[in-house]
């Protein structure tokens, strides 16, 4: 198994859940980043504990203002790219097709696929440069990690019994295929693209419900990155579990 060597990563939605859970492990690596960028939306949360600890760790607390995140972690990385992006912010709106509305669906289209979109282009322009095409594409170069959900597989309709939840499953569908065009249109500059099912995690935007397929926190998170660790360019612009197992689209 290779090493996740990652030198900056930004994860959004690190207020809690899988976000915070990517962050506490990235932090935690034998080779931590040089900078871990944390997208928040409550300055005085968790990852404010966490700052105080690791001097390397920068709270985005402005979740509004894509331009003012870019702009503080240009200041750190001072021109040299970020090297990781993990799009993991997301809602969910539990309407059902006889009440979805048009307000509902915007704001879960908007901030579960526009916005990774818009990040992506602001936060890696500086690493899209044509590189070496013979030195491959890992996560340890730059990567775009869309965290997606089964939910969003057109095949499988993963919990439609649990609350058919439209805009969830139509954005998350929608990002499998954003994931998809990024691979393909990022190749030449050396980005690999890679969407994630998480797993259905024990979080509060994943419910109370009991059932035996549920995993953690540190079990989904972990995973993601030993699988991550091991991507390359034959990957790139996959559907994966937090296992590594391959996703029905």
């Amino acid at each position: 198994m290779g090493e996740l060597r990652v030198r900056s990563a930004l994860v959004t939605g690190a207020n809690r859940g899988i976000g915070l859970g990517f962050v506490r492990h990235l932090l935690a690596l034998p080779n931590p980043p040089e900078w871990v960028f944390a997208g928040c939306r409550d300055p005085k949360g968790h990852c404010s504990k966490l700052a105080l600890k690791h001097p390397n760790l920068v709270m985005l607390t402005d979740p509004a203002s894509i331009k003012a995140a870019a702009a503080s972690v240009g200041e750190r990385l001072k021109g040299s790219g970020l090297n990781l992006l993990i799009n993991n912010a997301g809602i969910v709106r539990a309407n059902k097709l006889d009440n979805e509305t048009l307000k509902d669906m915007s704001e879960v289209y908007m901030t579960n696929t526009i916005a990774p979109l818009l990040l992506s282009q602001v936060m890696l322009s500086p690493a899209r440069q044509p590189g070496d095409p013979g030195s491959g594409l890992s996560c340890n170069k730059a990567a775009i990690v869309n965290i997606s959900s089964t939910a969003g597989s057109i095949q499988d309709l993963y919990l439609w019994h649990y609350g058919q939840a439209v805009s969830y499953h139509r954005c998350g569908a929608a990002l499998n295929m954003l994931t998809r065009c990024q691979s393909m249109g990022y190749r030449e500059h050396g980005i690999l693209c890679i969407a994630f099912h998480p797993g259905w995690v024990k979080t509060d935007m994943g419910g109370d419900f009991e059932d035996k397929t549920r995993v953690t926190v540190d079990e989904s998170v972990g995973g993601m990155l030993k699988v991550l660790s091991n991507l390359s360019d034959k990957d790139s612009g996959s559907f994966l579990d937090w296992e590594g197992k391959v996703m029905a689209w």
